[in-house]
């Protein structure tokens, strides 16, 4: 985690200061044998008052002076795979609760783009039985001209259209995706992807859910479709300009997705040179069409910044650096066939995100210093995910703390693959039900704001023993509270934390958060399954929608001014410290 200076407390907190061993970064800092209790009391042996530390594990205190980072508003954002165009699903994104669980996400982002973007054709068509494409042998016929008589009664609601679509719609959708999801893994595995079809429809569908859920839609072009001289062919984008244009839809834009890998998946290399070449060219397209003169353009897409990465971003960033609105990288922390929930909890791997932000800014800041950087695709689990794992609770420790290092290391947008998709890495299941992460991102949502702001923590840790390095298992971030809360008021402060270890973690508000009202938000897994829980209960209530429409209330545990919190073992949580009138949080 990023360094900070050490702790500074009040002048009535130096008696006390003596007692603890200052941490140089922002989380608590303990090996990975302190997660009993005993090591605590071992590091006490033979000092005074053993009763005292143990009460006062961690002293956390945050500057309420000025923010360290003010990110943008729509900082945790979502991605949509161009894959629900093969496997269906796109027809239902007019679902009222997929759309209800879109919007309690916004205001943010919505990426339309992933390893099938450079596969997409646009089709000025709306005819929509010749380009909808055979369904499996026993597919129903009349299932299709269910869709057919869906979308004529979407045409003729005005303004947001949405829908009840029947359960046994449902059902032989369920059924049909089943299906063409076992192709699109195999694709996946051998990374040998087939086209795809984008209608005027399938646009229109699209638009309409981003509008409907108050989303931005950000949608990627196929950088893939080249000329005989392997210059970019813009045909297919100009059409496709032209009909968005013509249906004024506000639209942002990308063009490929990770093309450091394109010689791996085509067999044809795209060096940076030529890529830079292709974002100028587009850039001069948008602003060829009028609608789109001030439109943004994001990218260059890069895959994790290893060698090949990293030189072709160097190389985008000197040639079009000023093309681009941000710059937009990925990172997915591990492979899709791990198995082991031990894996989702290595501070080593969550640790790997630091890294790879520190090379890529470096990278920014060469060539276009202050030029925003986004994570323009971030997954816990590449390959489609992990089974039963990384649509788990336990990959909520992997979320939760990119969004807390993201924002300390100040990356503007965090966009989260994928809200809902095949594979096991989506925020929402293909019956509409959330998954852990996405009742993470909704309160992160809803208690967190743009403005970071640094952390101070003391506390006691063991001698570290030779051979064995110490590694953060208590990370604790602070924001100012989030303005879109009608609960609080400005000057709060939202702070989260993360503890990975497998006992109980007492934290001591000092300095300037003490003898505040506190509002817990606690998030365990609900179930027998544990941390490969598919629910989340929050301060003992499990979480479920009331309705197609209705969110579950968010109702805060109440701690008094001076009362520790107490973090149970593998946990996550959210604490708003009220009223505190923080001046970088006034503003």
């Amino acid at each position: 985690m990023p360094k900070s200076l050490p702790c500074v407390f009040p002048r009535s907190f130096l008696w006390l200061a003596s007692l603890v061993a200052l941490v140089v970064q922002s989380g608590l800092s303990s090996s990975s044998s302190s997660s009993s209790p005993s090591a605590y009391q071992r590091s006490v042996a033979g000092g005074k008052r053993p009763g005292f530390m143990e009460r006062t594990l961690v002293l956390l205190d945050v500057n309420t002076r000025s923010p360290i980072r003010v990110l943008n508003d729509n900082f945790l954002s979502v991605q949509l795979d161009p894959s629900i165009i093969k496997d269906g699903w796109l027809d239902f994104l007019s679902s009222k609760r997929l759309v209800t669980l879109a919007r309690g996400l916004s205001p943010a982002f919505l990426r339309f783009g992933g390893k099938r973007t450079d596969f997409l054709q646009f089709n000025n068509q709306k005819n929509l039985a010749k380009f909808r494409g055979p369904g499996p042998d026993y597919y129903l016929k009349n299932y299709e001209d269910d869709i057919v008589r869906s979308d004529i009664a979407l045409d003729e609601q005005k303004g947001c259209k949405l829908a009840n679509h029947p359960d046994i719609m449902l059902e032989l959708q369920r059924e049909k995706a089943a299906t063409t999801q076992l192709v699109l893994l195999k694709e996946q595995m051998s990374n040998i992807y087939s086209n795809i079809t984008i209608t005027a429809r399938s646009l229109d569908k699209l638009y309409n859910f981003a509008n409907c859920a108050g989303l931005h839609l950000i949608l990627g072009l196929n950088a893939l479709h080249r000329n005989p001289d392997n210059s970019w062919n813009t045909s297919s984008t100009l059409s496709l300009l032209k009909y968005g244009a013509g249906k004024k839809y506000n639209i942002s834009w990308e063009l490929g997705n990770e093309p450091n890998a394109f010689r791996s998946m085509v067999g044809r290399a795209v060096n940076s040179t030529q890529l830079a070449q292709d974002y100028v060219k587009l850039r001069t397209l948008l602003q060829s069409v009028r609608y789109y003169q001030r439109a943004h353009l994001y990218g260059p897409n890069a895959g994790r910044p290893r060698k090949n990465a990293v030189l072709l971003l160097d190389g985008f960033m000197k040639n079009a650096g000023s093309a681009v609105d941000a710059v937009t990288w990925q990172h997915y922390y591990m492979d899709g066939r791990v198995n082991k929930v031990e894996d989702f909890l290595k501070t080593r791997l969550l640790d790997t995100l630091t890294e790879q932000i520190t090379k890529v800014t470096e990278v920014v800041n060469t060539h276009t210093p202050g030029k925003k950087v986004w994570l323009g695709g971030l997954g816990p689990a590449w390959t489609g995910g992990s089974s039963n794992l990384s649509d788990t609770y336990a990959a909520g420790f992997l979320w939760v703390n990119a969004l807390g290092l993201s924002a300390v290391q100040g990356i503007d947008v965090v966009l989260r693959h994928s809200f809902f998709d095949y594979g096991y890495t989506h925020l929402v299941d293909q019956n509409f039900n959330p998954l852990p992460d996405y009742w993470f991102s909704l309160v992160f949502k809803r208690l967190v704001g743009p403005r970071v702001l640094t952390v101070r923590v003391a506390g006691l840790q063991r001698k570290p023993q030779p051979g064995r390095v110490i590694r953060d298992k208590l990370r604790i971030y602070a924001h100012c509270t989030s303005y879109y809360n009608p609960n609080y008021v400005r000057g709060s402060i939202t702070i989260y934390i993360i503890n990975l270890h497998r006992s109980r973690k007492k934290i001591k508000l000092a300095g300037t958060l003490r003898n505040n009202t506190v509002h817990q938000y606690l998030l365990q897994p609900y179930g027998p399954e544990g941390l490969r829980a598919k629910y989340v209960q929050l301060n003992g209530e499990k979480l479920l929608m009331v309705d197609n429409e209705t969110f579950p209330e968010f109702k805060p545990k109440t701690l008094r001014a001076g009362r520790t919190i107490a973090m149970p073992p593998m946990t996550i949580g959210f604490y708003v410290i009220k009223n505190i009138n923080a001046y970088a949080c006034r503003r």
